[in-house]
């Protein structure tokens, strides 16, 4: 990169960070949703709220279905 791409490029630099992270936090994301061992702490979490009465039956299956989903779109 020449001076002159250095001083123009240098104001979008800021950009260019914000951008770095967002990606980074998206591949972090997909790797989440994508692991197994996470997608199966999710769902003993929410069995565990289930059994301790802290959410009804619906509320479980719809967290359940909510995981799932995640975990399906994550592999596409």
């Amino acid at each position: 990169m020449g001076l002159l791409g250095l001083v123009f490029g240098w104001p979008l630099a800021p950009f260019r960070g914000l951008l770095w992270l967002a990606e980074l936090f998206q591949e972090q994301i997909e790797m989440e949703t994508r692991n197994p061992a996470s997608v199966r702490r999710h769902l003993e979490e929410i069995e565990a709220a289930r059994a301790a009465g802290e959410i009804t039956e619906e509320e479980e299956s719809q967290a359940v279905e909510r995981v799932l989903q995640l975990m399906a779109a994550g592999r596409r």
